[in-house]
């Protein structure tokens, strides 16, 4: 029986509660219209108190103005808007030793995830969504869509990319800017036609919504188009995430040889200070941390620049596109069987591995069945024993598929400088049409560009590649984390070039491991003319019942 009602509040008490938390007598209850540095302060204290607590907001915060300065930073605003939170945080700052002693004194790094915050990141390349979203544990970004909206308007008369400053001030100033604007010249230009050849190929059924007919048809031919669009195209983010996820991903930033990186540290360090500085205090610019990664940072770059100027006939030889899985262990089956089996008995892991490792194909059949059996649908996760098997994938895709995949969380991957070393993507509706010439012109113009740029600037050259243009990244990932990105990413509404790397790892893996390929019933292996129709009408459709 649970514990309701063992605290005792006097009705001046619970009157304040009422305003902080969801109910005053349960045993579960959500704080509210709280900022953060008093919910990560009043969670990293409760870990060392005997109070519950509502009894410690109440003792410790609420009680303590002298030091916490409770009411000057929730009461009621004595102003609106931006004077408010002026207000707030000027009161957030008197008392920001107390805060940064409770948090300094009650927790390690993990306070940091504790407090958090919602974070909007506007007009920033496409290059630095990436860098950004590089840290997943921790933060949930959002980030602009490119088949969903059209990326062909204008800004006072110009195309929305980022100016980089080095090479506004260089002598690629014009090569730069009318490179940009050709590439965005052709997407615009090639949005009507692209939209009537996939017309005349796809018979609209009767029975579809006009509705989902046209979202369907503009998510692909913006699918078709994307790869024009460069790496500087500006894009919009939301990010939440919490204290420990902002601290290291302003490192990041701050280290970063490129100005727009550097410049979205800073700019977001300065916001954060102002709702959460208690939980990002070590990120702040000048911190010594920084200045002796990015001394180690660049004596990387010189040491790698020496490796790769003496192996450029290796890169040439495997640049090929495609998937290729190159590590994994011959024991992984034994290992996952032997991880499913050992919650229910009492013998050791390896002991069970070994014993796995003696078993007939069919007895180890009987095991790796009973845990894939209960799954009806891909959103059912399987156990984590699956995680004892590891694979490497080394993938050359266009730099728009990197983009896509590259918002998975539970795996290791590294990619490398964008180029224009390894060819492009031509999508197969516009092969053999009247486009094709105009879209692979673009292309070419875009390469000539890059090759000038980078023989001095190969950093700064990333932001005029195209997402059509191949880049060479890796996926470190267990087999649970590869079951979803398959099973998730093959699915009929997915892009065409995601979709073929997701089935091919999930078909690499099942021959070379035919025990495993019960793991992904799920994955989708057919083709679609318009992949996100389904969904368009179901969408369609909820919409109509709820009106």
């Amino acid at each position: 029986m649970f514990l309701d009602n063992y605290e005792e509040f006097t009705d001046a008490q619970l009157k304040i509660l009422n305003k902080y938390v969801t109910n005053t007598t349960g045993h579960i209850f959500v704080l509210k219209n709280l900022p953060e540095v008093i919910k990560g302060a009043l969670f990293s204290r409760y870990s060392r108190s005997n109070l519950g607590l509502r009894s410690l907001l109440l003792k410790e915060f609420v009680s303590n103005e002298e030091e916490a300065s409770f009411a000057s930073i929730v009461g009621e605003p004595e102003g609106e808007g931006q004077a408010h939170a002026s207000a707030q945080a000027a009161a957030i700052r008197k008392a920001q030793n107390f805060y940064d002693r409770i948090l300094d004194g009650y927790g390690d790094d993990s306070i940091g995830e504790l407090g958090g915050a919602h974070v909007a990141i506007e007009n920033v390349s496409m290059l630095a969504a990436k860098l950004l979203e590089d840290s997943r544990i921790g933060g949930s970004p959002l980030e602009k869509s490119t088949r969903y909206i059209y990326f062909d308007q204008k800004v006072q008369g110009e195309y929305l990319f980022y100016k980089e400053p080095v090479l506004m001030t260089s002598a690629f100033r014009d090569l730069y800017i009318n490179t940009n604007n050709y590439l965005f010249e052709t997407y615009s230009k090639l949005i009507p036609p692209m939209t009537a050849i996939i017309e005349e190929k796809t018979i609209k059924d009767p029975t579809v919504s006009k509705a989902a007919y046209t979202a369907a048809l503009r998510a692909k031919v913006l699918d078709c188009l994307r790869g024009l669009l460069p790496a500087g195209t500006l894009t919009n983010m939301g990010i939440y995430g919490n204290g420990r996820f902002f601290d290291q991903i302003i490192h990041k930033l701050h280290v970063s040889n490129l100005v727009e990186m550097q410049d979205i540290g800073k700019r977001l360090y300065d916001e954060l200070e102002k709702v959460i500085p208690s939980f990002i205090r070590r990120a702040e610019v000048n911190h010594h941390t920084h200045q002796k990664f990015a001394q180690f940072n660049e004596a990387m770059i010189s040491d790698l620049t020496l490796v790769t100027e003496h192996n450029e006939e290796a890169v040439e030889m495997n640049g090929q596109p495609g998937v290729k899985l190159i590590d994994y262990d011959t024991d992984s089956v034994a290992k996952v069987a032997g991880a499913l089996l050992f919650s229910y008995c009492n013998k050791s892991l390896s002991d069970l591995c070994n014993h796995c490792n003696s078993l007939s194909e069919e007895e180890l059949a009987r095991i790796l069945d009973a845990g894939c059996g209960a799954r009806e649908n891909r959103r059912q996760k399987s156990p984590r024993a699956l995680e004892h098997a590891n694979f490497t994938f080394e993938i050359i895709a266009d730099f728009g598929v990197y983009r896509d995949l590259h918002r998975h969380r539970m795996l290791t991957q590294e990619r490398q400088l964008l180029n224009c070393d390894y060819g492009f993507y031509i999508p197969p509706e516009i092969i053999g049409t009247a486009i094709e010439l105009e879209y692979t012109n673009a292309m070419y113009k875009a390469k000539e560009a890059y090759d000038q740029i980078a023989s001095d600037l190969p950093e700064e050259a990333q932001y005029i590649v195209p997402m059509a243009y191949n880049v060479r990244w890796y996926f470190h990932v267990n087999l649970r984390a590869l079951q979803w990105l398959c099973e998730l990413r093959s699915s009929a509404a997915g892009h065409p070039g995601y979709r073929f790397v997701a089935q091919m790892m999930a078909k690499q893996v099942c021959e070379k491991i035919p025990a495993f390929e019960r793991f992904f019933k799920f994955v989708d292996y057919d083709g679609y003319d318009l992949g996100r129709l389904d969904q368009e009408q179901r969408k369609v459709e909820k919409q109509s019942q709820a009106h």
